[in-house]
């Protein structure tokens, strides 16, 4: 039998072998209370633990957000990849082999296709690494040389030189890597110029002979006319020759890591003087999303294994990440670009809950602040920012004024409430009435998003010190800008309130599939939960195999199945002493719910009889329902022998 595309009984082995207590450990610290591991949930933000890993079952389940799966779960979840790549980590960990995976056509084939990049691009990188200490790559070591480059920063970050334009596609081709395979991942660039050469010196009619060879020569040596980067027609370079070139020819070539320490791509840095932009990045393949890369991220994630991670600094380019790994700040990231997205945030999430922005001290890093700001909060991390000096990046604040001042910044940068006072003060003159208004409104519209009226306070007297407002005339002000965005959310509060308030049973469904699934002992053998439940017969007839709770996770997608989630993760321990009272409380429940349904269609179909003897029939049975209901009868619920 073949699950999720592979054997369900190797499946089974797999989760054997590792144990869920022993892997989450190595991301979370769990402390054992009674009969499971608890820890602070590490996929939402909270200060109490309500994250339990159950050993003996094999799941975990968060009663905050509900989060819950197995080990593959947390693996898939934890290091944002998909079941297969979870699957291989396990494998790997346990010295198992992976057995063929067995699935949807479309989905071995993207598969495959991945695989093949990702072994291209560790092929692509360390051939770079190798390059860089050629005699050819001489302007990539004396600018290595400029920026005081060590060599174990040099390995840290596997820094490598595109010696040309061709070199690196000869390499991967005699690897056995095709051009598509390299266009796709996103190191090769067809060359339009050869192509418009192909098609001029190629129009004139030829016998069928001829047309087969060109026909033949298109399909090795040109892409898909669909198929593109990122890269321009204006910034192909005149000197390339050949059908295809490489994207990153002369520059430095810094790879980049996904949390697994898999290359996924590059960015490259021009050398010298040059008409082309100083900075390029691999183009969107299948395996690098800009938005979701982060620069770093493998180093930050080892340094957190080892025990050392307090917080995460984020900075702008890779250059500034090396000379802050250089400077001892060890946790140092950057986005590709100055955007970070939710994607980042989520990925940061899960290494640390503090964030420190420090951003280059111009306007686009201003600006690149402060559309952070929101994204890091929506996702619950504690944010303080460093404002550097005018127009200076961290690198340059390192050479220009040292360690000690960048560390001093670092240590006493500031809240985001207190970032955007000092922003908005900026921005106003207020020595001038009308100005001093637009700052105060403007500051209050901060002091607003505060939580409590103890955490506003202090920003009142603040707001207050700067513009010689009376604290009452700002606390009003402060409420009406508080009423106003009350009453904007007051419809979505209704609508949520109104979506999530379940109906009288889906407790009782609840605890009845709960109790089937974890096989409790108050269970009544005699009724048939599949006629009882008929909405949820595919759950009930897994209750009735010996499987462990995990396996749920095998045969069900239990994140799109809300109230099978909530099954695993219920509490029994709410009903100690009382779970046999409760569990037939709650099938009366769904049972006279279905027997009074019943009555009514009885009473219905009674109306609109005009057969004397039907009707009598028809009524006597609604004699018997009512009797049923009277004493209370599941005997219509009873498994047929």
């Amino acid at each position: 039998m073949q699950n999720k595309g592979y054997p369900a009984e190797w499946l089974y082995q797999l989760k054997q072998r590792n144990n869920i207590v022993s892997i989450i450990s190595k991301y979370v610290r769990l402390e054992k209370k009674g009969n499971k591991y608890w820890a602070c949930c590490p996929f939402h933000n909270e200060k109490t633990p309500s994250f339990a890993v159950s050993e003996d079952e094999g799941f975990y389940y968060c009663f905050g957000c509900k989060e819950s799966g197995d080990v593959i779960s947390f693996i898939m979840k934890y290091e944002s990849c998909d079941f297969a790549e979870a699957v291989e980590i396990l494998a790997k960990n346990a010295g198992m082999e992976v057995p063929e995976f067995v699935g949807d056509k479309e989905i071995i084939e993207k598969k495959k296709l991945k695989e093949r990049i990702l072994k291209l691009l560790d092929a692509a990188y360390k051939h770079y690494q190798e390059n860089l200490y050629l005699p050819v790559a001489k302007p990539a070591q004396d600018y290595i040389k400029k920026r005081n480059f060590t060599r174990h920063e040099l390995e840290d970050f596997k820094m490598g030189y595109a010696v040309d334009w061709n070199e690196m596609i000869n390499y991967l081709r005699n690897k056995g890597f095709t051009y598509k395979e390299m266009v796709e991942a996103g190191v090769a660039r067809h060359n339009d110029r050869k192509r418009e050469e192909y098609i001029k010196t190629n129009d004139q009619p030829q016998d069928s002979k001829n047309i087969e060879l060109q026909e033949n020569a298109a399909k090795e040596s040109l892409i898909d006319k669909n198929d593109k980067t990122n890269v321009s027609i204006e910034e192909e370079p005149k000197e390339v020759s050949g059908d295809y070139y490489d994207v990153m020819g002369k520059r430095l070539v810094f790879p980049i890591f996904n949390s697994l320490n898999e290359c996924i791509g590059f960015s490259a840095r021009v050398l010298g003087d040059s008409d082309y932009a100083k900075y390029k990045n691999t183009a969107e393949t299948l395996v690098f999303q800009k938005g979701r890369v982060v620069f770093g991220i493998n180093l930050v994630k080892a340094l957190k294994q080892k025990g050392g991670l307090d917080k995460i600094i984020i900075v702008e380019g890779q250059i500034d990440v090396i000379a802050m790994h250089r400077a001892g700040f060890k946790s140092t990231v950057a986005c590709m670009g100055t955007a970070l997205t939710k994607e980042n945030a989520h990925e940061l999430k899960k290494l640390s809950n503090n964030v420190v922005l420090c951003f280059d001290g111009d306007t686009a890093g201003v600006k690149a602040t402060l559309r952070s700001i929101d994204i890091l909060k929506d996702e619950g991390f504690n944010v303080t920012i460093v404002s550097l000096p005018d127009k200076h990046d961290p690198d340059e604040v390192l050479k220009e004024y040292g360690k000690d001042y960048l560390s001093n910044l670092i240590n006493n940068a500031l809240p985001i409430t207190d970032y955007l006072l000092q922003y908005e003060q900026k921005n106003y003159d207020l020595s001038k009435p009308d100005e001093k208004g637009k700052f105060t409104v403007a500051a209050l519209g901060h002091i607003a998003k505060l939580r409590s009226n103890s955490e506003e306070e202090p920003y009142l007297d603040k707001v207050r010190d700067l513009t010689n407002i009376p604290i009452d005339v700002l606390r009003r002000d402060l409420q009406k800008i508080k009423g106003g965005q009350a009453s904007k959310s007051d419809k979505n509060i209704t609508d949520n309130v109104l979506i999530s308030r379940e109906n009288g049973n889906i407790k009782a469904i609840k605890f009845i599939l709960s109790s089937l699934i974890y096989k409790k002992d108050f269970v009544d053998k005699n009724i048939d939960y599949k006629k009882l439940l008929p909405r949820y017969v595919d759950i009930i007839e897994k209750t009735y195999e010996n499987i462990p709770i995990s396996s749920y996770f095998d045969y069900f997608d239990v994140d799109q199945t809300p109230i099978l989630k909530d099954c695993i993760g219920m509490n029994f321990e709410e009903y100690k002493g009382m779970g046999k009272r409760y569990f037939d409380e709650c099938l009366w429940s769904l049972a006279k719910q279905e027997l009074e349904n019943k009555k009514a269609e009885l009473a219905k179909k009674a109306d609109e009889s005009r057969d004397l003897s039907e009707k009598a029939k028809i009524m006597q049975e609604v004699v018997n329902v009512n009797k049923s209901l009277k004493e209370r009868k599941m005997e219509d619920f009873y498994v047929r022998q």
